[in-house]
């Protein structure tokens, strides 16, 4: 058995070790994040951004809740762990700020605030793998649609330092930026998705944006996510809100060949599932060991499929059953042990692991939330501008 077909067998084996215990105040949960290592004297934590403008955390191994922030009234839109300091946990801000909070301390207030230009709303961002630079991506506010960066460096001892942006790139979108993704080694590269189609690589340490943009493909539909794929992590790939799929090999820019892999103009069309159907994507991860592309998508009713990405299309590797009850919506996949943490629109926060035995498989029911939520939530749209450049 080669090393790929063991590690698809493991992920068809996943089961629910964990099931976290629903707040009082449900919530959509709708992006989720892991601390790489434990701080002082504890175990990991979860980090997950809800609904109700909030950030959770929860112990990593029981999924217990531990504390909550919030920056209310401004919504909070994705949520991150620094790769090398765990005490430190980031989320981007509708009132035009990044903030940060220290779980070692008991306050709630942020220990820095990086902070935008006055008409800027974030609705997404990332930090570097070196922890020196933070970008975040706006909505369009007339014209104007940004891509802003902070040094992420500071002191975090005096509570609500701010920082001012290094500078912004404007040129390259013209819609909302969706997404933001650096790339897992390269320091100074990121990708950018947005409503307008395009996913554009840069290289932040050249003089301005023209030299900085590497490459621009073309989804033709609103993006929904992006990631870094390959060895060497060379490739990038990206979700649509109609539920495309694009993947492209940037190692083959300066050649004859075409950088594109796979592009897929509906999913739900392509993925056969025996007695079962796939709804929509959540998102991927690039396995190193099996040199492997999976994506995870699912059913309205909570069931999650996990796909293998190929040259020749997309196939099931397994079906994970009887955890959630709505729409998944998140996801966190730790591939050096294949577990998964899975978040949806029931409000459940799951734990699955090869051959794990839950003592409980009460599934809770689905959950109903007010519709104002439902309108902030990004929904799916086909009829979308898209510029081709």
């Amino acid at each position: 058995m080669s090393a790929l077909e063991k590690i698809e067998e493991q992920l068809a084996h996943l089961r629910i070790a964990k099931r976290s215990v629903l707040r009082e105040e449900p919530a959509y949960l709708l992006d989720i994040d892991v601390s790489r290592s434990a701080p002082s004297d504890s175990s990991r934590c979860v980090a997950v951004s809800c609904s109700n403008q909030s950030i959770r955390l929860y112990d990593r191994e029981t999924l217990n809740f531990l504390r909550e922030y919030s920056s209310r009234p401004g919504m909070l839109n994705g949520v991150r762990f620094a790769h090398t300091c765990d005490s430190l946990v980031f989320s981007a801000c509708s009132d035009g700020t990044i903030k940060c909070w220290d779980i070692r301390l008991a306050a709630q207030k942020a220990v820095q605030i990086f902070s935008g230009y006055p008409s800027n709303v974030f609705i997404s961002f990332d930090i570097n793998c070196s922890d020196l630079i933070i970008c975040a991506g706006t909505e369009k506010v007339e014209k104007d649609t940004f891509l802003v960066f902070w040094d992420a460096r500071g002191n975090t001892d005096c509570a609500g330092t701010t920082r001012e942006p290094l500078g912004v790139y404007s040129e390259s979108h013209n819609d909302d930026v969706t997404k933001i993704c650096f790339h897992p080694v390269k320091p100074s590269w990121v990708v950018s998705g947005s409503t307008d189609g395009l996913v554009n690589v840069f290289d932040i340490d050249k003089d301005n944006e023209d030299d900085a943009l590497i490459s621009t493909c073309n989804s033709d539909s609103s993006i929904s996510y992006i990631g870094w794929s390959g060895k060497g992590y060379e490739q990038i790939y990206c979700m649509t809100h109609d539920e495309g799929f694009c993947w492209w090999d940037l190692a083959q820019l300066d050649t004859e060949e075409p950088i594109t892999l796979l592009r897929i103009q509906d999913a739900r069309d392509t993925v056969c599932i025996e007695n079962d159907s796939l709804n929509y994507l959540v998102g991927g991860a690039y396995h190193e060991k099996a040199d492997r592309l999976f994506l995870i998508g699912g059913t309205s009713t909570g069931k999650i499929h996990l796909l293998s990405c190929g040259a020749d299309g997309l196939s099931l590797v397994g079906t994970l059953g009887g955890g959630h009850s709505a729409t998944v919506r998140s996801f966190c996949w730790n591939l050096a042990d294949e577990s998964l943490l899975t978040g949806g629109e029931d409000a459940q926060l799951l734990l699955w692991r090869p051959g794990a035995v839950e003592k409980s498989l009460a599934k809770k029911e689905t959950l109903k939330i007010a519709s104002s939520v439902q309108k902030r939530v990004r929904v799916h749209n086909s009829s979308l501008k898209s510029r081709k450049k």
